[in-house]
């Protein structure tokens, strides 16, 4: 009998390894797949993440915020950066469990002129010091306009940027050549509704993502007058 091919070891890990990250996903209730979903921009896709959810599990974003940390563990570290709640908290995972033992920044995301924009408080601008070793975490990535405005904003401190982890990466992106680490790596289609293939199907569309974002609101409470 003529042997199997044998396959090289690095792609089947790598395989192996997004099996489980997506399974630990599956189990937040944070990634939805195999439907037909509307997403807020009007677009048509089979795959869906819940960026809230991702980070609600703690015992999940502690091992995942391990493994980011261990591939960057032979790079001195001082300072972990990111934006956005569930980035921040997959940060604080990430920082503690890498040898470096570094500290923990976030910067802010918003929009100047039509353009997006990240701004870091200045309270932690004296930890992101000239010569400071900078490893930057984010959740979700898909055109990597955020990365790249952080290393800008890490430079312009005089620092440097050692590298980026992420738990999903959806676009091979480029970071002028630091290098990107993602737990799952995985790109899915979006259609305008009339090149949509599943409508053309007629599978129906699921709009619960649209429905809860537009029609539900935020539980809160406020303060008495006089209490």
């Amino acid at each position: 009998m003529t042997p199997a091919p044998r396959r090289d070891s690095a792609p089947v890990e790598t395989e192996v390894r997004e099996k489980i990250h997506l399974e630990i996903l599956k189990r937040t209730g944070a990634y939805h797949a195999n439907d037909h979903v509307l997403l807020p921009s009007g677009h048509h896709t089979t795959e869906y993440i819940e960026k809230t959810l991702v980070t609600t599990e703690p015992s999940f974003t502690e091992g995942l915020g391990a493994v980011i940390a261990k591939h960057f563990a032979q790079w001195p570290v001082d300072a972990v950066l990111s934006t956005g709640p569930g980035a921040l908290i997959l940060s604080h995972c990430v920082a503690r469990a890498h040898p470096s033992r570094p500290v923990v920044v976030y910067g802010s995301k918003g929009t100047a002129g039509g353009k997006r924009r990240v701004t870091l408080p200045v309270e932690f601008q004296r930890l992101i010091r000239p010569g400071s070793k900078v490893l930057l975490v984010e959740d979700l990535v898909s055109s990597g306009t955020t990365l790249n405005l952080l290393i800008n904003l890490v430079e312009q401190l005089g620092a440097e940027v050692v590298g980026a982890g992420c738990l999903w990466r959806r676009t091979s992106v480029e970071l002028e050549g630091k290098p990107v680490f993602s737990l799952v790596s995985r790109d899915f289609p979006t259609y305008s509704p009339d090149e949509c293939p599943l409508c053309r199907k007629g599978v129906p569309l699921n709009e619960e993502f649209v429905r809860r974002r537009a029609g539900r609101k935020p539980s809160s409470v406020q303060e008495r007058a006089g209490s």
